[in-house]
Parts: structure tokens; C-alpha cells; sequence
């Protein structure tokens, strides 16, 4: 359904260093600039990109916004949370584990990227 997700990013670098870190424990390869500066991150037919706002505006996360990546295990999310912590990203919403609710049963880790982005790894449990 979706080609791409671009975020905004007051520091681009220290954006790409949280999501080198959070997407490399699901997997991706760090991020590649662009002569524009801005950051992409390739994978699965889809692109997530980071970027200084164009309209030269600071960068402000989208209240109500949630932007998730697919985790592979509970692990996997977990170690995208630790990888979040550890570069920049802060805690939101409840910690990491198991949410159930409309016949779906969903591990979930939640962080804010650097930028103040709401981001979350997700694996569908059996």
C-alpha cells in the first residue's frame, strides 16, 4: 500500500544514528544520504527516509502519528528498543510486550525517535 514514510529531522546525523541503530537490529542496512542530505533506508519494496523540513521549519513529530516497522520475534523488537535507547530515542506508551485487542494479539516496543517521532517494532503474534 505504501511506497515511502519521510520524516522530519532537525539533525539529520543524529537521526540516522537512532534509526542505523534500531533498524539494524531488524535487519536494514544503515541508512545512505543523499547529496540533498537527506537519509534513505531501503527494504521489502518500501523506503523510510529522514529529512530537514523543506519548508526550512523546525522538524516537530505528528500528534496521533505512529510510524511501525515489522519486528521477525518479541527478541527483535525488543533488541530495536534497546538499539532506540542506547541512540538517542526516549520512552512512550506502555514498555515493550504482548497487546491484545480486536482478535489480534501484537508484540509491541514504542519509542520516540530524536526528532520527537512516534515509532513503534511490531511482531503479530501466532
Amino acid at each position: 500500500m505504501f511506497s515511502h514514510v519521510m520524516v522530519g529531522a532537525n539533525d539529520v546525523e543524529e537521526s540516522k544514528r537512532f534509526y542505523d541503530a534500531t533498524l539494524g537490529a531488524l535487519g536494514y542496512k544503515a541508512g545512505s544520504m543523499d547529496p540533498k542530505g537527506r537519509c534513505f533506508y531501503f527494504g521489502n519494496g518500501g523506503v523510510f527516509a529522514i529529512t530537514k523540513p523543506i519548508d526550512g521549519n523546525p522538524a516537530c513529530h505528528g500528534n496521533g502519528s505512529t510510524i511501525g516497522f515489522a519486528a521477525e520475534s518479541p527478541e527483535a523488537a525488543d533488541a530495536w528498543h534497546a538499539a532506540g535507547l542506547a541512540n538517542g530515542g526516549s520512552e512512550c506508551e506502555d514498555p515493550p510486550g504482548v497487546r491484545e485487542g480486536s482478535g489480534m494479539k501484537l508484540y509491541l516496543a514504542y519509542l520516540r525517535d530524536p526528532a520527537g517521532n512516534k515509532v513503534c517494532a511490531m511482531y503479530r503474534m501466532p
